[in-house]
C-alpha cells in the first residue's frame, strides 16, 4: 500500500465513487470528456486553474485535495490543537517513515475502537482487581477441595480449578490479537487487487501494469504481445501509425518469444 496516491488517482477515486462515467461528468462539469480522461491518464496533462477549480466545486472538495497537497477531505484548515495530538505524533507524521493513509486505514476501522477501549483497560490496570479476586476464590476452591477430599495431584476437578485461572496478560493478550488480526485482515482484502500496494519499484508489479495497459489494446493476441513488447523498449504503441505498427507485428511473428508463446496459437475473443 503506498504512502500518498497520485492526481490522476484521486481523480479517478473522486469519479467512481459516484459510479460516474466521463460522460457524464463532462455534462456535469462542462469539461470536455478528452480533458477528463488526460486528467486521469498515467502522464498528467496540466490542469487548468478553472477546470481544477470547477472539479474542486463539483466533489465538495479543496483544491489541495485534489492536488493531493492534503488528505483532508471534510476538514481543511482544522487546527492541530483540537486533535490533542503530541509532538512526539506530529514530528512522526510529518516524518515519512510510517505509512499515514495506512494508519487513517486502521484507525477509521469499525473494531479499532474496541481495540482502544481494550487497551486502555489493561494500560490502566481497570481490570487487574477483577483477575485478582476472581483467581484468589478458585485458590480457597481449591484449598477446600484439598482439605475435605485430599485428591491426589491429577484429580479432574483440582485440574480444571487450576485451568480456570485466568493471568490478565494473557487475557488482554489474546483479546487484542483478535481485534488487530479482524482489522489487518479486513484492510489487507480491501486492497487485494491493489498492484499498487507493492513498492513503486518493483519489477513484478510494473510487468503487471504493463500487461494490464497491453491487454487493453483492440485486436488480436499479436497486438496484445507486440504492445507488451513496446512497453518494454519504452515506445508508445498508441502513437505509433497503422504501418508502423504492421512492421513492428511482422518483426514479432518471426521471434521466439512469440512463437513460443501460447498467445501465437490462441484466438481472442
Amino acid at each position: 500500500m503506498k504512502q500518498g496516491i497520485t492526481v490522476q488517482e484521486r481523480l479517478k477515486d473522486l469519479r467512481t465513487e459516484r459510479h460516474l462515467k466521463l460522460e457524464e461528468l463532462a455534462a456535469a462539469t462542462k469539461i470536455s470528456k478528452s480533458a477528463l480522461g488526460s486528467y486521469e491518464n498515467d502522464e498528467l496533462k496540466e490542469i487548468s486553474h478553472k477546470n481544477l477549480v470547477e472539479l474542486a466545486k463539483f466533489y465538495g472538495v479543496s483544491t489541495d485535495y485534489l492536488l493531493c497537497l492534503t488528505e483532508n477531505r471534510n476538514h481543511p484548515g482544522m487546527e492541530l490543537t483540537e486533535l490533542h495530538l503530541s509532538d512526539s505524533m506530529v514530528e512522526l507524521l510529518k516524518s515519512g517513515r510510517i505509512n499515514n493513509r495506512l494508519l487513517c486505514e486502521i484507525a477509521t476501522h469499525e473494531d479499532f475502537v474496541t481495540l482502544m477501549t481494550d487497551t486502555e483497560i489493561y494500560v490502566d490496570g481497570v481490570a487487574t482487581a477483577h483477575f485478582q479476586n476472581f483467581n484468589s476464590l478458585l485458590e480457597v476452591l481449591r484449598g477446600q477441595v484439598l482439605s475435605q477430599y485430599q485428591p491426589v495431584e491429577e484429580d479432574a476437578a483440582l485440574k480444571a480449578l487450576e485451568a480456570m485461572q485466568v493471568q490478565e496478560e494473557d487475557y488482554f493478550c489474546q483479546v487484542t490479537h483478535r481485534t488487530w488480526d479482524t482489522i489487518l485482515h479486513a484492510i489487507r482484502e480491501a486492497h487485494k487487487d491493489d498492484t499498487d500496494s507493492a513498492p513503486d519499484g518493483s519489477n513484478g508489479m510494473k510487468l503487471i501494469r504493463d500487461a494490464k495497459k497491453a491487454l487493453a489494446v483492440p485486436g488480436s493476441y499479436l497486438d496484445v504481445f507486440t504492445a507488451l513488447m513496446c512497453t518494454q523498449l519504452q515506445i508508445r504503441y498508441e502513437k505509433l501509425s497503422e504501418q508502423e505498427r504492421t512492421v513492428l507485428k511482422n518483426v514479432m511473428k518471426k521471434t521466439p518469444a512469440y512463437k513460443d508463446s501460447p498467445l501465437s496459437r490462441m484466438k481472442r475473443r
